[in-house]
């Protein structure tokens, strides 16, 4: 595999990790973490004991770790701080997705979760001004013909009248707007089948799973996979009214309802946070012919979406502490005009966090979410995952799996040491990140095979 050029400090750190004499011993840290990019650093000691003779039947220190540490993985779900934790985050959600779209014994979700009515959505956000854009036709409004990478791509043409603080204020209530929105949402499944709104939780439960994605313009959009259960969730199944196209009629007629007022204040009139006019809504298949969206498609994408964020657009991946940050970040002028509009508009809006969020171009939700009862959680799937290493431990170590057999006792004391690795071991890290990803894909492409051969059973 070959190496990105590296500079002489970086270089001469890469030998000296490499050259150290428990270089082994660390690289195995480096690879129980997946690679992570800044990986906590712990110092302490466990041990377990049996209940009855406190004999010590395993003891660990860190003392004679490399640095004296223990490393474990960040666990950050952004792709551009930790790619290795990030795939994992990615992968999870993955999981948690697909579990509601085709169920998983393995989860609690029974298959039949696949025959509920669902649709694959995309809500966009209202234009505040023309911008830089490769239409059908090819032409921008500009005159000229972008390429796909283009910078200009998603900036205004007028900058002056472009609407930043209409910008800004809908991405901090686009939460709050998507909120509403499900509110409109089972008005409208009601009023269609002709039952009070207050009844209607007696017949189904509206259930879903969306993620939000930035456009270049810095606009939030969301994706939400939307379902229709019985009133218990994915074990129940929904009504013979309740089909796709109910759903899809609902959706349409809930979208243009839902609105949250935005008060003005003494130099920023008030308005309406809606949707923009763009609503995709597309049926979910469990098999496809290309041309249509699949279960597998579906949770791929909102899959990747979870794990990136506002810096797409070209601003930055944490919080700003000041406007003269700005310059050392070099970030885009679109983008600092976005920022800088939070932070003017901060005072105005105490209670919406306009400066604290400043970096997320306002956004202040969550990227990835869903509903109590869409499928399994990021915390099940997590735990399950964290019992799985256990008991692979436990069985290298020869120890009781202590749920079953009440005889050990641990002990352990922990205190944080830091965070992060050296220029040197970055480059080992991303190595087994690659080596990592690279694995993940074959297997993914593995499943893959294997689900379109069942389609064929």
């Amino acid at each position: 595999m070959t190496l990105p050029a590296l500079d002489e400090a970086t270089l001469a750190d890469l030998v000296k990790v490499a050259s150290a004499p428990n270089h082994e011993r660390w690289l195995r840290q480096i690879r129980a973490t997946g690679g992570c990019s800044a990986p906590i650093r712990l110092r302490g000691w466990s041990k377990i004991l049996d209940r009855t003779t406190r004999q010590v039947l395993h003891s660990y220190a860190t003392d004679t770790e490399p640095g004296g540490v223990l490393r474990l993985a960040c666990g950050n779900r952004r792709a551009s701080r930790c790619p290795s934790c990030a795939a994992t985050y990615a992968a999870d959600t993955y999981h948690l997705v697909r579990a509601g779209l085709v169920g998983d014994n393995t989860k609690g979700v029974r298959a039949e979760v696949r025959d509920h009515p669902r649709v694959f959505a995309t809500f966009t956000a209202p234009s505040f001004g023309p911008v830089h854009n490769r239409p059908v036709s090819g032409r921008c409004r500009c005159g000229r013909q972008h390429a796909e990478d283009a910078v200009e791509l998603g900036t205004p043409l007028d900058p002056d009248r472009y609407d930043y603080p209409g910008a800004v204020l809908w991405n901090n209530h686009a939460g709050d707007l998507w909120n509403r929105f499900t509110v409109q949402l089972g008005r409208s499944i009601a009023e269609r089948v002709g039952l009070p709104r207050s009844r209607l939780r007696e017949h189904l439960r509206i259930s879903y799973a969306k993620v939000a994605e930035f456009q270049r313009r810095g606009a939030v959009h969301f994706h939400a996979i939307i379902r229709l259960d019985g009133p218990e969730g994915t074990d129940d199944p929904p009504p013979a009214w309740a089909t796709p196209e109910l759903l899809t009629e609902a959706i349409l007629t809930a979208a243009p309802r839902a609105h949250i007022t935005i008060p003005g204040t003494a130099d920023q009139p008030g308005t309406l946070a809606r949707w923009g006019r763009q609503l995709d809504i597309r049926p979910v298949r469990a098999f496809g012919d290309g041309s249509e969206l699949t279960e597998q498609a579906v949770a791929s994408y909102v899959a990747k979406y979870a794990t990136k964020a506002a810096e797409t657009t070209g601003t930055v991946d944490r919080p700003i502490g000041n406007r003269e940050a700005l310059d050392l970040l070099k970030v885009p002028a679109h983008a600092r005009r976005l920022i800088e509009t939070c932070l003017d508009l901060d005072a105005a809006y105490p209670g919406r966090r306009l400066g604290a969020w400043a970096h997320m171009l306002g956004f202040r939700g969550h990227f990835a979410s869903k509903s109590r009862r869409y499928s399994v959680t990021l915390t099940s799937i997590r735990d399950e995952r964290a019992a799985y290493r256990a008991a692979e431990q436990r069985a290298a170590l020869g120890l009781p799996d202590p749920d079953e057999d009440d005889t050990t006792l641990t002990l352990a004391h922990w205190i944080y040491a830091g965070q992060g690795l050296s220029p040197g071991e970055s480059v080992f890290a991303a190595t087994v990140a690659r080596e990592r990803e690279f694995g993940r894909e074959i297997r993914a492409q593995l499943r893959a095979d294997q689900e379109e051969e069942k389609a064929w059973l």
